[in-house]
């Protein structure tokens, strides 16, 4: 998924002068995003309170929407750098096409993780005949140096692994483990990424690794996670230190669980860029203006995004600030 702002700013982040070693119980608010005709986000990573979680950087949250009259997600092809995209959907269909020629259509509890290494484009689209609801979740993973200059890759992982607790908990591993269960997607940082729905009374106690620092997303529902009721669309950050989360639930709900070990690299994001310094994003964007580097996403019915202009300071990586 792209960011669609049309002025969007520069985002530094990474190293540990915000992180936590103890746990926290932080609600960040979302931002409301318009992509494309008729889907608008709630964008709740990067924010004001905070920048990243572990190696995540990026988090769309969008529906439940009511698109059975409307085209959908409609998102023309989009260059991506140093960074993992995650595609993960509770209703609807997305239809992904990238520059490597693939072409896939995601479905809910299925994962579509794109790596984009030096570089990829894609689009992303709900098929001409879809289901009347789309809801799902788009989110970016930070690579590190020693990977970002990989070759591009797209995964689809259609059988991902289950996890069950007392009391009605069931647990969908997107990337990475939790409690021994580890999902097939590629990673190149310790990091996780879970799926977890409760049922009606559920009061249970999921284990978590103190290293890592986690956030919640509610999907739908009202989850109770360590004492914090949520509403769907709320991120939740809980910092470090902790060994096991408290959940309940009154009512069926959902939500994702994200976390991983602080990201120690200063990164510098802007648009659908990281790079390490501003050449690096400048470079990116010229190549893409200029038809380089990224390759052609075939199929889509219409033309690719354009840059935007880049801000008229340089950009610089400073560290993860609040």
């Amino acid at each position: 998924m792209s960011n669609l702002d049309l002025r969007p700013t520069a985002t530094v982040c990474g190293g540990r002068a915000d992180v936590t070693a103890r746990p926290v119980r932080e609600l960040l608010a979302s931002k409301q995003v318009p992509l494309g005709e008729s889907t608008v986000v709630r964008r709740l990573l990067p924010n004001l309170g905070r920048r990243m979680i572990g190696a995540w950087c990026f988090v769309d949250h969008y529906g439940p929407d009511d698109i059975a009259d409307e085209p959908g997600m409609q998102i023309p092809p989009h260059p991506h750098m140093g960074l993992q995209t995650v595609s993960w959907l509770h209703d609807g269909e997305v239809l992904h096409r990238d520059s490597l020629g693939s072409l896939q259509t995601l479905r809910p509890g299925e994962l579509g993780l794109m790596t984009s290494g030096r570089a990829i484009a894609h689009s992303e689209e709900s098929p001409r005949t879809h289901a009347p609801l789309l809801h799902g979740a788009q989110l970016w993973v930070a690579l590190p140096d020693s990977d970002r200059h990989t070759a591009p890759t797209w995964e689809h992982h259609a059988d991902l692994p289950q996890i069950t607790g007392g009391g009605g908990l069931r647990a969908t591993v997107i990337l990475g483990d939790l409690d021994g269960a580890a999902s097939p997607g590629t990673t190149f940082t310790p990091l996780m990424g879970a799926d977890i729905t409760l049922a009606a009374g559920t009061d249970t106690r999921l284990p978590v690794r103190p290293d890592y620092e986690y956030a919640a997303l509610t999907m739908s529902g009202e989850a109770e996670v360590d004492g914090v009721r949520l509403a769907p669309g709320s991120l939740l950050h809980l910092g470090c230190g902790r060994s096991e989360l408290p959940l309940r639930a009154d009512v069926d709900s959902a939500f994702m669980l994200l976390g991983g070990e602080p990201f120690e690299e200063r990164i510098v994001m802007w648009w659908n860029f990281i790079g390490r310094s501003h050449d690096d994003i400048t470079q990116a964007r010229e190549d893409w203006a200029a038809g380089r580097r990224f390759g052609e996403v075939h199929g889509y019915d219409g033309p690719p995004l354009p840059a935007p202009e880049l801000p008229p300071v340089p950009l610089k990586p400073r560290g993860r600030t609040r």
